[in-house]
């Protein structure tokens, strides 16, 4: 079970992600540079408890422009070996000391509980608050095909406003794609609100929704990940 801390961290995360968002291939801000604000998200417990596991929304601008980005993180009281590529900066937290901060997907903890979510073995959990589950996030889950808790990603992919983490498991019929929406729009959460590319695993649809607050104080709705089959290993 995750601990939430009222603290500081110093530089904060917003001031890590004013720096890194640029450098990504899917960030969809203005020339002028990131005007971030955290505007939603929700959080995984590490059930070994050495991960923090959060799923950081922040719009960029205002008004009716404004972009909504994913940035999923990890947070580590120790570097993550051979993850140097992956991380977001270091911080210092009020309370647990220094912390290093990873693009999640390059995290293998990450990975395995959004696998883990997604195949109905977690559940998410308030942004804020401590042993507090959030019913505001949807899981339709994936239905059986073979793929099981202990598939490895065997690689990551950078689409324009997403990123694909690979598995594959010995003796599963064909990999499996996580993909997760790094540009937010709003949807309705169905299969129809998916983008180009993506299918189904199992034959259903696979997919966590969740909410995020715009700059005029309106709540969206829309698709944080989805799961589907690969067709080429």
């Amino acid at each position: 079970m995750a601990v939430i801390h009222r603290t500081t961290m110093q530089p904060t995360k917003l001031e890590l992600l004013t720096a890194w968002l640029p450098t990504r291939p899917w960030y969809a801000g203005g020339a002028e540079g990131p005007r971030l604000v955290r505007a939603g998200g929700f959080r995984l417990d590490d059930p070994e408890g050495e991960v923090g596991i959060e799923f950081m929304v922040v719009t960029d601008g205002t008004g009716p422009d404004a972009v909504a980005h994913h940035v999923p993180l990890t947070y580590r009281a120790d570097p993550l070996a051979g993850a140097e590529r992956a991380l977001v900066g270091t911080s210092e937290h009020g309370v647990l000391g220094k912390r290093w901060i990873y693009d999640a997907v390059h995290d293998p903890v990450f990975v395995e509980r959004l696998h883990a979510l997604l195949d109905g073995r977690a559940e998410p959990q308030e942004q804020t608050a401590t042993d507090t589950p959030d019913p505001t996030v949807a899981v339709a889950p994936l239905t059986p095909d073979g793929t099981g808790a202990d598939a490895e990603p065997v690689r990551i992919e950078e689409g324009p406003d997403h990123t694909d983490v690979v598995l594959r498991e010995p003796g599963a019929p064909a990999p499996l794609v996580l993909r997760l929406r790094r540009v937010l729009r709003a949807d309705d959460g169905t299969a129809g609100g998916g983008t180009a590319g993506e299918g189904t695993a199992g034959g259903e649809p696979a997919r966590v929704t969740g909410e995020w607050q715009r700059p005029d104080g309106t709540t969206a709705r829309g698709t944080y990940a989805t799961a589907f089959t690969a067709l080429t290993v």
